[in-house]
């Protein structure tokens, strides 16, 4: 039987922990977790087993749990255990199933690690487990990250089986005689993993039969591969991505030269929770109107003249805002309210309120941060250019109050300069019949 030294050639290899330590096993009582605990035993490493019964298989979750409990005491291991009602916590959290028993399990693996001193948390994730997580993966579009599929090592987490195919495995059981129980969940494809395991790989496996002895192989040379990868986005990153404030700059000229552009544009904006099919949106913005801009669910890069400009979603810690239209945003110490109305009797006086004729105005605006060199028109001045650093010293604006004044822009224009003046070319004219309306307003 040759699982045995593969096993010891895989657990040297990757180094897993010295001989000395003690490591906690998740085992849930089918053959994979068994098989490992008994390859453990076998070879004499220290080793203590943790069992979660998530209590979703009524009977059967406890039929489980006393298999390994039993094991366990008559092999004089240390056993850990729990009971978890899974249903109510993912009701709760608002999570599929799954997801909320492998988030149950791993916080408690973790726990029981540092409380027990175990130096590592074992999984039984084989070889097949492997090739299943890169075809997912591949569907899904996770990049070359996703192609290293399951690591060896991750963290406290390491995975001694992945050398192994589930063929390897049942035979173990068979010739070694380990005791294990069956989850009748696993023949169902209600689970994304099952209907893969039960129709694509099968599938595959008719043309190529060593199609998993051969991904495996390959995902070894991927993981390789990604550290080379990884080290080429940095140095793109470096050159590329500027952080000022809370925000990052992209310079669109410097961005053009660079290649290949869509995989540079991935890996840049991927952090800030962009996926793979937006790609070709954000690129579109490098020959788009300033204002443009493609969002994810926490950030938003809106093309700004010569940059991408990177700003965290909500509003409030953004250096810069897309304002779509009228409503009202928050930057932190003020309140800013967009407001299209007719056009007043009497303009109000207050530096805090801005009226500009809507005739001049086109949304998106965008409401930002002065920056160094920023200059307008002041109403009142007769068209005559003033950079706004002069203004707020003219004003004799303090230090901590420069930080808050904020740019309304329209088609690269500044139209406002908050708490301060509007510019000459966005002004009331005896023409106009509408304006639009802002106030600034303390939080």
């Amino acid at each position: 039987m040759t699982l045995t030294p593969q096993f010891l050639e895989h657990w040297t290899a990757k180094q897993f922990a010295l001989p000395a330590e003690s490591i906690l096993l998740a085992v849930s009582g089918g053959s994979d977790s068994m098989v490992m605990a008994h390859l453990f035993l076998e070879n004499n490493i220290k080793f203590g087993v943790a069992h979660c019964n998530f209590g979703l298989r009524g009977e059967a979750s406890d039929l489980d749990e006393q298999l390994v409990r039993d094991w366990c005491a008559t092999k004089n291991i240390p056993f850990h255990s729990t009971t978890f009602n899974t249903k109510q916590s993912a009701q709760d959290w608002k999570k599929g199933t799954q997801e909320t028993a492998r988030i149950l399990r791993y916080e408690w693996f973790e726990q029981i690690r540092k409380e027990q001193g175990y130096a590592k948390i074992a999984t039984a994730h084989h070889a097949d487990d492997n090739v299943e997580t890169l075809l997912i993966n591949l569907f899904k579009g996770t990049g070359i990250s996703g192609l290293h599929g399951i690591l060896p090592q991750n963290g406290d987490i390491i995975r001694p089986l992945l050398f192994a195919t589930k063929e390897m495995i049942a035979e173990y059981v068979t010739t070694q005689n380990v005791p294990y129980r069956d989850d009748a969940s696993n023949a169902s494809d209600d689970y994304l993993r099952n209907a893969v395991r039960h129709n694509i790989v099968p599938a595959v496996k008719e043309w190529f039969p060593q199609a998993v002895t051969s991904v495996s192989n390959s995902i070894e040379r991927f993981a390789e591969a990604e550290i080379l990868y990884k080290a080429a986005v940095a140095a793109e990153r470096k050159q590329l991505l500027e952080q000022r404030g809370q925000d990052y700059y992209i310079p669109i000229l410097k961005f053009r030269h660079h290649q290949p552009q869509a995989t540079i544009c991935y890996e840049l904006l991927q952090p800030f929770g962009f996926t793979s099919g937006q790609v070709p949106h954000i690129l579109a913005l490098l020959h788009a109107e300033t204002g443009h801009y493609v969002s994810s669910a926490t950030h938003r890069v809106i093309r700004n003249r010569d940059f991408l400009i990177i700003t965290t979603l909500p509003a409030a810690t953004a250096d810069m805002i897309v304002i779509d239209a009228p409503g009202t945003v928050n930057t932190g110490r003020y309140s800013y309210s967009f407001t299209i109305t007719d056009k007043p009797k009497n303009i109000p006086a207050d530096a805090d309120t801005a009226c500009l004729d809507m005739a001049a105005i086109t949304f998106p605006l965008l409401l930002r941060k002065w920056r160094t060199g920023d200059y307008f028109y002041p109403l009142g001045m007769k068209m005559k250019k003033k950079k706004v650093s002069r203004l707020l010293v003219d004003e004799k604006i303090a230090l901590h109050d420069k930080e808050e004044i904020r740019i309304v822009e329209c088609n690269k224009r500044t139209a406002w300069v908050s708490g301060i003046r509007p510019d000459e070319r966005f002004k009331v004219k005896d023409s106009t019949t509408k304006v639009l309306m802002i106030k600034r307003t303390l939080n």
